[in-house]
């Protein structure tokens, strides 16, 4: 082919819209992973402290709940009862059919389908201020009295790990003053896979093995 004018600005639009079309096809990968696989996400806040921190960056698997549901334990990214824009990060700790007690500070758990009733032992993941340290609401109201929530069907449970300072599953309430503490299954977006930043920070959460 000669190297005329036309030829040269032929090539040219070539190259140009094979860039474009790489640039695309990279937009839609990216799309389509933060949509469906896994996405960034900053913490805001201490209510998962001392487990996560304010202004930490975090991984969370999206994908998990595509095809699985979430598990007691795991941290997860949510939008809160009657909020389609904004996220809070939380603990599952009751899942659908569970009865959660909370009493005396700690949390106790009839899981679906039992009789037996058990104390959850949080240990592994609540610092000594907050351990036995979980109230009814306000969260750092002290009120250590019974309070007993049954969890409906795909629905969940959650708790912040900064028991006296998270807002959560027992301090929802509706814009009519309604409590609403259960998070439906579809407004939870995917579970915390790992702490990205600080690099100091760097690392993965595990499956919480509860003796129950």
């Amino acid at each position: 082919m000669s190297d005329t004018p036309e030829n040269r600005q032929r090539q040219l639009w070539f190259h140009f819209l094979d860039v474009v079309l790489n640039i695309v096809i990279i937009v839609a990968i990216v799309a389509g992973i933060r949509t469906f696989l896994v996405s960034p996400f900053q913490v805001e806040g201490s209510s998962m402290t001392s487990t996560l921190e304010d202004n930490e960056y975090i991984i969370i698997n999206k994908l998990a709940y595509y095809i699985g549901k979430p598990d007691r334990g795991e941290i997860v990214v949510f939008h809160p009862p009657g909020e389609t824009r904004k996220y809070y990060v939380k603990r599952v700790i009751g899942l659908p059919g569970d009865r959660v007690i909370l009493r005396g500070g700690y949390v106790h758990l009839q899981k679906a389908g039992e009789e037996k009733e058990h104390r959850l032992d949080e240990l592994l993941y609540l610092d000594e201020r907050n351990a036995g340290q979980t109230f009814r609401h306000p969260p750092g109201g002290g009120d250590f009295s019974e309070e007993v929530f049954i969890v409906p069907e795909g629905n969940y449970f959650l708790l912040g790990d900064n028991r006296q300072g998270s807002l959560d599953s027992r301090s929802f309430f509706a814009k009519d003053g309604t409590h609403v503490p259960y998070v439906s299954e579809e407004a939870i977006r995917g579970r915390v896979w790992f702490v990205a930043l600080p690099i100091t920070k760097i690392h993965a959460f595990g499956l919480v093995d509860y003796p129950l």
